[in-house]
Formats: structure tokens, sequence, C-alpha cells
């Protein structure tokens, strides 16, 4: 392969990853904290914006003003009773923008609304520096990554996403598909086996049943919960523990965000801890009002606290074999992959219910889907190497597709877990000279429960004497782009539309408006760190002439004193001694000098 290198970006609700598929192996790259994995969060002061580990670390001090989670809002109202849940656990402001969420941050004292795109354009920009600087090079093309249940306008934001961060997005694919890529590269399967992969990262549950053979992942099926994740389990935790100290203390925290904050990132280390011991403190000084917060929480009460949840993880895993058509016997291999299937109890369940077959756990949770992805990356550049040559990805369409007929009811042309590409026709009688095709994409009898993705009119049809027949075909391509055009039979004339953008994503002159403002944002972060590194050289020089000034006059002083000291015992030498030691004196005394210029 010639030319820039192409990644692969793990786009985590919690934390993020960016692997690079170069010298025949993938790398993991880590970020200027030395760290594999990047949160996701970003942060806006007085002064400047940070992004990923810089962000969390202020959440305390600066809580209103620090973003994270905001994939779960991805193409979803302010009404939608998942972001309300989700509203009260954050600290930042979320406002209605034509029914569509936007983020309110106060960043150097002006008050600035941001698009969930802009969010996360921010965070794949921090990914985008990350690569580049291990690199050395400039980057431009991905392969993004994102819940296998993500319908289509949830990935073309992020493709957008992708694009305000300056990356050409050669792909978006599924997480549990880029997570068998990981483990078939691993493996090299001559013969097919059928793998299931099971991710829980910290805002999605994502199941896909894949097909893997002698360099092919065929896709048979994928499910999900998008409200199901890592997030769910720390706020039963930060729940039961807001219940504790009102308990104990007679005082309700649950709305002091700072208190919340420091409880919260309290509460992901003990869940954390809990996966590898049995109990876990949580000791927070002063929480609130100089109260010394101490307790502890059982790995048993835990999963007292998530039990509906951890059995909740099961009902993708039964959708895709259900879809897939398969029993469980059929499954050669279980891939966990997500940081929260470390949990024992996730994995006692699946165990369970696979029949306690073995749970495969060969492959890193927190970044097998970026190396998957990377992989990926490689392919659609053209990479010849021996170990991703011959890579084929087939996937599938997460939701069914179809149009609006009479009654405002959904007749589907393109079923749900359908492999891509593809091409669907269908055939309808009708007795008009004009129709409007609107395509909808989802699983309801009804249009009006399903998610439009755009319409156009088809005019002028001839009317002969009874039904005039159209088809109507869909065309979808590898990249998951939805084509859909109309022919009429007696004319013969087709009219096309593709299936890009809903009519409520963002234009392109908005696109442009949010690449200028990340630019102002990065900017500004550069004057700030030119700034404070400004700063450290002044205060390095400071202390170092200090230092060397405190060591050299000691060194004066001493050199004096033994002087006076030889005088002492000296009182009668001649003249030659007296100017010998004058001349030894003045000689140590500038040299001690001459180290401070």
């Amino acid at each position: 392969m010639s030319g820039r290198p192409a990644i692969g970006i793990d786009l985590g609700t919690c934390n993020s990853c960016v692997a690079v598929f170069r010298d025949d192996k993938v790398q993991v790259i880590a970020n200027d904290c030395g760290n594999y994995t990047t949160p996701s969060w970003v942060a806006f002061t007085s002064t400047t914006r940070v992004v990923g580990d810089a962000a969390k670390d202020q959440v305390a001090t600066n809580p209103v003003n620090t973003v994270w989670g905001v994939k779960r809002l991805t193409d979803n109202k302010l009404s939608d009773v998942n972001v309300q849940s989700d509203m009260k656990h954050w600290p930042f402001t979320l406002i209605s923008s034509n029914m569509k969420p936007k983020i309110e941050v106060t960043y150097k004292g002006e008050n600035e609304t941001l698009y969930l795109e802009q969010v996360t354009a921010m965070v794949l920009s921090k990914l985008k520096e990350t690569a580049e600087a291990h690199l050395g090079t400039t980057v431009m093309d991905a392969v993004i990554t994102v819940p296998s249940k993500f319908n289509t306008c949830q990935r073309q934001a992020t493709r957008d996403a992708g694009t305000v961060a300056g990356l050409n997005v050669l792909r978006i694919i599924s997480e549990p598909t880029a997570a068998a890529i990981a483990y078939g590269l691993r493996k090299k399967f001559c013969e097919e086996r059928n793998v299931l992969i099971f991710d829980v990262g910290g805002g999605y549950t994502s199941v896909s049943v894949v097909t893997i053979g002698d360099g092919t992942f065929e896709v048979k099926s994928t499910a999900g919960d998008t409200h199901l994740g890592g997030e769910d389990f720390d706020n039963r935790l930060v729940n039961h523990f807001l219940q504790e100290f009102k308990r104990k203390y007679q005082k309700d925290i649950s709305g002091h965000k700072r208190a919340r904050c420091r409880l919260r990132t309290a509460c992901e280390s003990a869940k954390r801890s809990l996966s590898c011991s049995t109990r876990a403190s949580v000791a927070i000084d002063s929480l609130f009002e100089d109260i010394n917060f101490y307790t502890s929480i059982t790995r048993s009460q835990f999963e007292e606290l998530c039990a509906d949840l951890f059995r909740g993880t099961l009902r993708p895993i039964e959708n895709a074999l259900r879809d897939a058509k398969m029993d469980k016997a059929q499954i050669y291999d279980v891939i966990l992959v997500g940081g929260s299937t470390r949990i024992p109890k996730i994995q006692n369940v699946v165990q369970d219910f696979f029949n306690g077959k073995e749970l495969n756990k060969t492959i890193n949770p927190d970044e097998a889907v970026a190396c998957g992805a990377a992989v990926q990356a490689a392919t659609l550049r053209g990479d010849k190497s021996a170990a991703v040559k011959n890579v084929v990805v087939l996937e599938v369409t997460p939701f069914s597709l179809g149009i609006e007929t009479a009654g405002g009811v959904m007749s589907t042309i393109v079923r749900r877990n359908t492999t891509i590409p593809n091409k669907k026709t269908v055939s309808y009688s009708i007795n008009q000279t004009s129709i409007v095709v609107a395509v909808y994409e989802g699983e309801r009898a009804m249009t009006k429960d399903n998610n439009l993705l755009g319409k156009f009119e088809l005019t002028d049809i001839p009317a002969p004497s009874g039904a005039t027949e159209i088809e109507i075909i869909f065309c979808i391509n590898p990249d998951d782009v939805l084509e859909v055009s109309t022919v009429v039979k007696s004319s013969g004339e087709p009219k096309k539309l593709t299936i890009s953008h809903n009519k409520e994503h963002l234009t392109k002159e908005e696109i442009d408006g949010m690449i200028h403002d990340l630019e102002r944002y990065k900017a500004d972060e550069e004057r700030e760190r030119e700034s404070v590194l400004s700063k450290n050289v002044l205060e390095s020089y400071c202390f170092n002439m200090k230092r060397a000034v405190e060591e050299n006059l000691k060194h004066i002083l001493m050199v004096c004193d033994d002087t006076i000291s030889w005088l002492d015992v000296n009182d009668h030498r001649q003249k030659e001694d007296y100017y010998q030691k004058y001349r030894q004196t003045q000689e140590a005394v500038d040299t001690a000098l001459m180290k401070l210029l």
C-alpha cells in the first residue's frame, strides 16, 4: 500500500481507541498520556477546550462544562424517555433545537451551543492527532465503528462528525463486525465457523453472528440494545450511594453537580474493582458540606442492583440467533468485547445461556474493535499484505427498509439482516398520475412508528385504462448507502433518490460552520498550550538559576571561610605566600561566578 496510512477508530460512548495496520500487523496507538484508550470527554474552560484524559480529570471542578456520553444522544429527540433518564445523570445542560438535543456550555465566559456532531468531531480530531503524532504524517482516511443497531441517520451523523474532524470516512462498520475481523485474523480458519460477538460497552450492547472462513467475514445477523451498557451500571451504583448518603446524613445531594460527579468517578472505580475483588471501597473526602463519605459495596450487592440489566444482555443474543436461524449448538465461539464484559456476573449469565460453554476472552476487549477497523481500513486502501489482502467483509442491514403505502402502512422491501451490497425490486399497481415515494426504516407495521429516510414525488405517470405498474428498486452499496429508484413499466423512465442525508441532518453549510468552529477551538487550545509552555520555560529558568546561585554561593562562602581560617593560623608569612593564596581564592571565586553567567 502506498501513500498515507488509513486508521481504524473505535468511537466509544465512554472511551475511544485508534489503531493502524502497518508492517504486516495491527498497532494500537497510545495517546499523549501513554494510554491506549482515550476518554470520549470534552471540557470547556475560561481559557481553553480540552479533550480526553485532561477533560475527564477536571470534571469535579468544572462539571457543568464537561461533556461525555453524547453517543447515546445521536439522532434522538430530547423528549425521548431514555434521553430524559440520562439527563438526570449528566451535569451539562441540554436544550432543544427543532426537537433535537444540543449542548449548552460556557466557554471563555460566553455561552455556546453545540451540535452532538461537533462534540463527537472533537473526540475524533483528538484520535486523528494521536495517530498523526505516532505515524509522523498527516492522516486523512479512516474506518469508524458504530453499534450494530445504529440506524441510517445515526451512521450518517457519525460520518458527518468524521468530516468535521477532517477525516475521509472510508466506511462505517458495526463494532461486533470489527471485533470479528480482529478475532478471525488471529484464528485463520480455513473451514467456515459461526461465531457470536458479544459486545457490552459504555453505552450499548451489540451482538452479531458472523460466519468466518478463509478470510471472509459474513455477518448473518445483528441485534442490540441502544441503552444498555457500563453507564447504566454506574448509574445504579450512583443512585445506591445517593440513597445511602441521604439515609446516613439526612442530606440529599442528587442536585449538587460537583458532589455527584465526584461520586460517579468513585462508583466507576468501584465497578472496575468488583470485577477482580469481592468488595470495593468508596472513600471521598469532603463530599458535601465537609462530610467525609467512607463506605463499601460487595460484588453480591452490585449484582443485585444490576440483576435486571445483566439479564437484559441476553435479549440481543436471543434475537441475533433467531434472525440468523441458528441454534446455540451451532456457535463455535462466543467472543467477549467491550470493557463491561469483564464483569463476572455478565460472563456467568452468558455462559449459562450457552449451557456452560467456555467463553473466548483471548482478544483485548478494549482494543479489538479498533484493531478490526484498522484491518478494514487497510483493505479498503488496497493493502497487499498477505494477512489482509484476501479479507472480505459482508455486513447486513440493521433495520428493515420499505415504503409507505395507503393508510400509512409500512411495505417492507429489504428485510433486516439482509446481506449488503444488495438489490431488491418490488412491483406495485397504481391508478394515479402521481405518487409520493416515502422511504422508511424500522420494524413497526405503521410508518409513523418508523424512521423516515427521505421521499420524492413521481409525476406524469401515464394513465391508461386500468392500473399502471411501477417498479420500486432498492439498491444498497457496500458503504450502506441506499439508492431508491422507480420505473414506470409503460414508459421506462426511471427516477432516483439517494438516501444519505435525512432532512433533519446537517447541511453542507452547517458542516462547514462546524469545521470553522473546530479550527477556532484548536487555535485557542494551541495558544493556551504555547502560553503554558512559555510559562514553564520561564519558571524552569528561575528555579534553575536560583538553584545554581544557591549552590555556587555556598561554594564561594566556603572558599572565603577556608581562606580566612588559613589567615588565622598564618600570621607571619612571606609576601609571596599571601599573593599566592589570594590568586587561589580569586580563581576559585571567579570559577563559581562564571557558572552563573
